[in-house]
């Protein structure tokens, strides 16, 4: 870590403890942007684990933060007193632009949707992509220049998660980069840098655009495909599912964002966490390169370390008692999984990167309950086949510099991590 960065650490340590506890806000993106929100979910942690905070982006206002491992299984698990309705995000949804989507349902209609296109993620599935997956993998890393540096979130994590997900929905293979474009547009901030202005009116306005292009390419499939057979992939399954063969045009959106972003992004965040994690803790590399069998592990520690979507909120259905507050019928709640995968209270040594931790499974990113991730295993199994390929070929990936980071506090996430490999085993 450079001095730069151990300053700013230091003072976000500082800034930290020196506020008043009001007010804190742990959904300020720039706090993930710079990676100084640790200090904050510390002292949250410690001093104020069921935390009222007050945003002043007018779409979130006030909403609790929790930030503790058990509080938040406590939430996640209780689906009669925390609904997911009407979004998983802070922000209201506007009411001229409401996206439904299975994760954002509460029961039934949740579990009928999401039974849906859950076999496209089934063991048999699963077995069946992997050789797939492991081919591209390969490819991949053997297209990467050696000795030149370049952006590994571009070349690989980005690649390889995209030609999954492109697989999953049968999507046409020259145009795959649109997904990564989608999933980027449907979670970004107005100052993103995604859009022509950082104005938020008009970054909405391009955002939506965008987003009413997506859907009217995948009608074209749907179309397509509901007059064909059914077939194993996503698109298929929504076009000849009961619960969801009739959904509006919004609602084919919806469901489109949520399988994009949580097969994108997510995977790809943990594929770059992986590099970083394993560059900065460099006893933890050598230990995975002379036990190859560690990798499930790290795969484990990795989506753990990374928390690659930081939080998850829920609206509460009747009032609650929770930590000693009393959370009032309709408030917001974010269950902040990236402070509960730091619980000093429940995970041993829970700043550590630590491969060979005990109970390595133990952690928040997947959530619990009937909105546990639903491609929980392909995410472990694309980042498992990576890194099982990259130890076939490179004794070192050397990381250049600090990463560039996602200006969200949901996407936990990075658009840019310069690397270079000095040669090929």
């Amino acid at each position: 870590m450079d001095d730069g960065a151990i300053d700013l650490k230091r003072a976000a340590r500082e800034a930290a403890y020196n506020m008043p506890l009001a007010d804190i806000d742990p959904s300020d993106p720039e706090l993930f942007r710079n990676d100084t929100m640790w200090p904050y979910f510390e002292r949250l942690r410690k001093e104020d684990p069921v935390h009222w905070s007050t945003s002043p982006e007018a779409e979130i206002g006030g909403y609790w933060s929790i930030t503790k491992y058990n509080d938040i299984m406590a939430v996640d698990t209780n689906h009669e007193a925390f609904s997911s309705e009407p979004t998983i995000v802070l922000p209201d949804p506007d009411a001229d632009f409401t996206l439904p989507m299975f994760i954002a349902m509460d029961q039934p209609k949740h579990d009928e949707q999401r039974k849906t296109v859950s076999p496209a993620v089934s063991p048999v599935q699963l077995m069946n992509l992997e050789p797939v997956i492991r081919e591209r993998a390969g490819a991949i890393l053997d297209s990467l220049p050696i000795g030149e540096e370049f952006n590994w979130v571009d070349k690989v994590s980005i690649e390889l998660t995209t030609m999954t997900l492109a697989t999953l929905f049968d999507f046409p293979w020259e145009d795959r980069r649109k997904l990564t474009r989608w999933s980027d547009v449907a979670t970004a901030a107005p100052n993103s840098g995604l859009f022509s202005s950082d104005d938020p009116e008009i970054a909405k306005a391009e955002g939506r655009a965008e987003l009413f292009e997506c859907v009217d390419y995948f009608l074209r499939l749907w179309n397509e495909r509901v007059n064909a057979p059914p077939q194993p992939d996503l698109i298929s399954m929504l076009a000849h599912g009961e619960s969801t063969r009739n959904m509006d045009r919004m609602e084919y959106l919806g469901n489109l964002i949520l399988l994009i972003v949580g097969g994108n992004d997510t995977t790809r965040n943990s594929i770059t966490g992986s590099i970083l994690a394993l560059s900065q803790n460099p006893e933890q590399e050598r230990l995975l390169r002379a036990d190859h069998s560690l990798i499930p592990a790290m795969v484990s520690e990795t989506i753990r370390w990374q928390t690659p979507l930081a939080y998850m909120r829920r609206t509460a259905l009747k009032d609650v008692e929770l930590g000693g507050k009393t959370i009032k019928k309709g408030d917001k709640v974010a269950m902040w999984y990236v402070s509960g995968n730091r619980d000093e209270e429940v995970i041993e040594r829970p700043n550590d990167f630590w491969i060979q931790r005990p109970r390595v499974r133990q952690h928040l990113s997947f959530g619990f309950g009937i909105h546990r991730c639903v491609g929980n295993r392909l995410a472990e199994l694309q980042l498992k086949i990576i890194w099982e390929e990259i130890l076939k070929r490179f004794p070192k990936i050397e990381v250049m510099g600090p990463p560039r980071r996602v200006p969200s506090s949901f996407v936990k996430g990075y658009e840019y991590l310069p690397v270079v490999i000095p040669s090929r085993t």
